[in-house]
C-alpha cells in the first residue's frame, strides 16, 4: 500500500490529478473489461477479498497473523471468495539458489484452508521499499533477501513517514541495482524469475491458486514513467511469465504498473506480456488505487471529494485502456484501501465497488489486517467496513457477463449483447446474496433457479440462452 508522499507527493499532487483526468477525458476508454479470470469449468470469476494480510510482510515466517477461525469469520460476515496472499521474495529464496520448501509448505497450509472453503487465491510477491535490508533494524522494508539488496554504501536515514524512504539515495541505488539501469547486477532479475518458478512448480495443478501476482508496486528508482515501464518492468514481467510457463501452463500472471502515478489517475507505459502457454493467453492487469488526497490523509468529504471523485473516473478510464492495449486482459483492482474513520470513508468505498462493478473488475481490499483500515477491531470485533464489503455480487459466471450492478435492491447482470448469446446452459452460475437484503435467497429473471444454499447465502443459477441480462430479485 502507498500512502503519502510527503515533500514528492505535494510537487506533483495537482499534475497528477489534473493530467490523469484529462487524459481520461481526452480519449475515451472501453466501458468495462473484455474478459475475466476462469475457473477450471470455464466460468468467469469475480474476485472479491481482501489482501491478506500486512502482518506477513516482516513476521519471522513470512505468514500473517490470520487464523482458520479468522477465514470462517470473514465468510460469515462479508461473503468473500477469494484472497491476495502475500509471500515474499526473502523467503522464497534466503540463499541465492536456495529454495525454502518449509515455507512454501506454510504458505500451501494457509491456500488449503482458502481451498477448502471454496475460495481463488492470487499469491502476490509482496515489497515495500526493496527490502528490510536497508535499514540496519529491517523494521522498515519489506520483500527482498538480503543477498539482493545492494545499496553499494549509499545512506538511508530514517524518517517519521516511512514513503520518504523512496527517495532515499541507498534505496532509490537498491531499486537501480536489481533493473539493472547500474549495469552491476543482470543476475538480479534471473534469480527473481526463477524464484517465482520455485513458487509456480510447487502450486501448479492447486485448483485454489488461480494467478500470480508478480510484483507488488513496482518502482524504477531514478528510472520513472513510460521509461521504465516499457523498458526494464515489462522485460522483468516478460522473464517471469517465461520462468513460470517453464512449469505451470494454466495459472492466470498478473501485472501491475509503477505504482507513483498510476495509483493517482495517471496512464501506464506497461507494454504487453506474451503467454508461452498453448492456448488462449492467461495474462491480467492488476493495478492499484490510492487517490492522492486521500494517500495525504484526507477522508472523502469537501474539495477532497471532488478531486477523489475525478481520479476513480480517470483511473478507470486508464485501466481499462491499458487492458485493451495489453490485448483485452482481465482487471483485478488488486488494492485500495483508507483509514474508514475518515470522514466520507465507507462513501468512498461504495465509490470504488459500484465503480469496480461497472467495469467489470474484481477488487481485493487492502487489508485483513485488524484495525482502522480493515474489518475487525484488534479484539475481534467487527468494524464499519463490514457492512461497506458485504454486498450482492456474481461469484462465477458462466455467459459472456461485462458488468453488474445493484439497482433497487436487485443484482442486474449485464451481458456481452455482441456475441448475441445468453450463458451455456451446461454450466452454473453462483452469486452471493447478503442476508439483509436477500434473506430468503432471490428470484432470477433471464434464467433459472437451480439451488439456494442459505447457509453459505450462494444462488446457483442458469442463463437463459439469448439473455442480455439477468436480474435477481429478493424472493418473497
Amino acid at each position: 500500500m502507498l500512502g503519502p508522499r510527503g515533500v514528492l507527493a505535494i510537487a506533483v499532487g495537482a499534475l497528477v490529478v489534473v493530467g490523469g483526468a484529462a487524459a481520461a477525458l481526452r480519449t475515451p476508454g472501453p466501458a468495462s473489461a473484455s474478459s475475466f479470470l476462469q475457473d477450471d469449468d470455464g466460468r468467469a470469476i469475480v474476485a472479491n477479498g481482501f489482501n491478506t494480510a500486512s502482518s506477513a510482510k516482516s513476521a519471522r515466517d513470512g505468514m500473517p497473523q490470520f487464523t482458520e477461525d479468522d477465514l470462517d469469520a470473514e465468510y460469515a460476515d462479508t461473503g468473500t471468495d477469494f484472497v491476495r496472499f502475500l509471500i515474499s521474495w526473502r523467503k522464497v529464496e534466503p540463499q541465492p539458489g536456495e529454495y525454502d520448501q518449509d515455507y512454501l509448505d506454510d504458505v500451501a497450509e494457509r491456500v488449503g484452508w482458502y481451498a477448502d472453503r471454496g475460495y481463488h487465491v492470487m499469491l502476490d510477491m509482496h515489497q515495500d521499499l526493496w527490502s528490510g535490508a536497508i535499514t540496519p533494524d529491517g523494521g522498515t522494508g519489506n520483500g527482498a533477501p538480503e543477498w539482493a539488496t545492494h545499496m553499494d554504501g549509499l545512506q538511508v536515514q530514517d524518517h517519521d513517514m516511512w514513503e520518504l524512504y523512496y527517495l532515499e539515495p541507498g534505496v532509490i541505488r537498491a531499486f537501480d541495482n536489481f533493473w539493472n539501469t547500474t549495469g552491476a547486477h543482470p543476475e538480479l532479475a534471473e534469480h527473481y524469475a526463477k524464484a517465482w518458478r520455485a513458487v509456480a512448480e510447487r502450486f501448479a495443478g492447486d485448483p485454489a491458486v488461480v494467478a500470480y501476482d508478480l510484483m507488488n508496486e513496482p518502482y524504477g528508482g531514478t528510472l520513472q514513467g513510460p521509461a521504465f515501464e516499457a523498458g526494464p518492468l515489462t522485460s522483468l514481467y516478460q522473464l517471469t511469465a517465461d520462468a513460470i510457463r517453464d512449469v505451470d501452463a494454466d495459472t492466470w500472471v498478473c501485472v501491475e504498473p509503477q505504482a507513483l502515478g498510476f495509483n493517482w489517475g495517471l496512464p501506464t507505459g506497461l507494454g504487453p506480456i506474451d503467454d508461452a502457454r498453448d492456448g488462449d493467453p492467461r495474462i491480467a492487469f492488476c493495478p492499484h488505487l490510492y487517490p492522492l488526497p486521500m494517500d495525504l490523509g484526507d477522508g472523502f468529504s469537501g474539495s477532497s471529494r471532488d478531486l477523489v471523485e475525478g481520479t476513480v473516473s480517470a483511473w478507470a478510464s486508464n485501466t481499462l485502456r491499458a487492458a485493451e492495449a495489453m490485448g483485452g486482459v482481465p482487471v483485478i483492482l488488486g488494492e485500495f484501501g483508507l483509514d474508514t474513520t475518515l470522514p466520507g470513508a465507507l462513501d468512498y468505498v461504495d465509490l470504488v465497488y459500484r465503480t469496480a462493478d461497472a467495469a467489470g473488475m474484481g477488487v481485493v481490499y487492502w487489508s485483513r489486517d485488524p484495525g482502522s483500515w480493515g474489518p475487525y477491531e484488534p479484539d475481534g470485533t467487527p468494524r464499519n467496513l463490514i457492512g461497506a464489503v458485504e454486498r450482492p455480487y456474481p461469484r462465477a459466471v458462466s455467459g459472456p457477463v461485462s458488468s453488474w450492478t445493484v439497482q433497487d435492491g436487485r443484482l442486474v447482470l449485464h451481458l456481452d449483447g455482441d456475441s448475441g448469446e445468453g450463458g451455456d446452459s451446461g454450466l452454473v452460475s453462483e452469486a452471493y446474496l447478503p442476508a439483509d437484503r436477500f434473506p430468503r435467497g432471490g428470484v432470477v429473471d433471464g434464467g433459472e433457479v437451480v439451488e439456494w444454499d442459505a447457509g453459505a447465502r450462494v444462488l446457483a443459477f442458469t442463463i437463459d440462452p439469448g439473455a442480455r441480462t439477468v436480474t435477481i430479485t429478493p424472493a418473497g
